[in-house]
């Protein structure tokens, strides 16, 4: 992919291809196998599902950190991931590379809350980050977020700005 960060940017992520698309200007740019939830679709805090709906970019983590960079809480440990680490830490689940924080952009569906309570992205920390590259794409295994190949999410970051418009689609 090109380096231009328009403004008609927008990446599609459908859930049950397990595909992100990057379009810009009604034309596809770049596609990437991901992971989503285990638990499936789902708004609702606590729950381990991806959210649907209209989304945008809130912040961008990470963009000078070394590929495979270990993030906890979204600040960079100052490892760097291997399997002597994950042998050291088998629950942990792996934030790598990096974050593209998620914001939703509807009420009640994926912003604030609703009549069962919390359903705010933001708020559920849903990212689209890197993950081991040991770990399968194109099966839903993610507690939430969308999960990609590290290679992957260093060159989407370098696509993308704060503000992109993210579409999260079940089919």
């Amino acid at each position: 992919m090109k380096n231009n960060r328009s403004a008609d940017t927008q990446l599609v992520i459908d859930i049950a291809q397990q595909r992100l698309t990057v379009c810009r200007a009604d034309e596809r740019i770049a596609q990437y196998v991901v992971s989503t939830a285990k638990n499936g679709i789902g708004s609702q805090e606590d729950s381990g599902c991806t959210p649907i709906g209209r989304h945008v970019i809130a912040e961008k983590i990470g963009g000078s950190a070394p590929i495979n960079s270990v993030f906890v809480g979204r600040v960079p440990t100052g490892e760097v991931y291997d399997e002597t680490l994950e042998e050291l830490h088998p629950k942990r689940d792996w934030i790598l590379s990096r974050i593209l924080w998620l914001t939703g952009l509807e009420e009640g569906l994926n912003k604030g809350s609703n009549d069962r309570g919390g359903c705010d992205t933001y708020q559920r920390y849903i990212y689209i980050h890197g993950t081991p590259d040991t770990e399968p794409m194109g099966t839903p295994l993610s507690h939430g977020c969308v999960r990609m190949r590290n290679h992957d999410i260093v060159e989407l970051f370098e696509e993308v700005s704060v503000g992109t418009s993210v579409l999260i689609v079940a089919d």
